[in-house]
């Protein structure tokens, strides 16, 4: 019975973090904070860089926050926000936990493209 409890609290938590990416400003939101880095951005930059009224960024970061997808971090007059990497491997973790058990697994890794910094 506790395993169905905490399997439970895994689903819902799995899935608020999937509505929270299913639309489509949220989840560009996300990917540019998951690019950005553990530091995160501000949230004027964020709002600079993917032309969202800042309105309207602050529900989807509101939401984002909500789903455990993102961390606000207050610095002086500025909010940061940067990626919770914690829930986005565990979201990973899970959609793939029992991929191809009953077959073999033709599915390789995720294609991962390796950026040069430029010098």
């Amino acid at each position: 019975m506790l395993s169905q409890i905490s399997n439970c609290v895994g689903d819902r938590a799995n899935l608020n973090a999937l509505v929270g990416l299913a639309q489509e400003s949220r989840l560009a939101i996300f990917r540019l904070l998951v690019e950005q880095g553990p530091n995160g951005l501000a949230a004027g930059t964020i709002a600079e860089r993917l032309e969202i009224v800042n309105a309207t960024l602050s529900f989807h970061l509101k939401e984002l926050t909500r789903a455990g997808l993102v961390i606000p971090n207050q610095s002086g007059s500025f909010i940061y926000y940067s990626a919770n990497y914690a829930t986005m491997n565990a979201l990973i973790s899970y959609l793939t936990e029992n991929c191809c058990q009953d077959s073999k697994c033709k599915v390789s890794g995720p294609v991962i493209k390796h950026r040069r910094n430029a010098a």
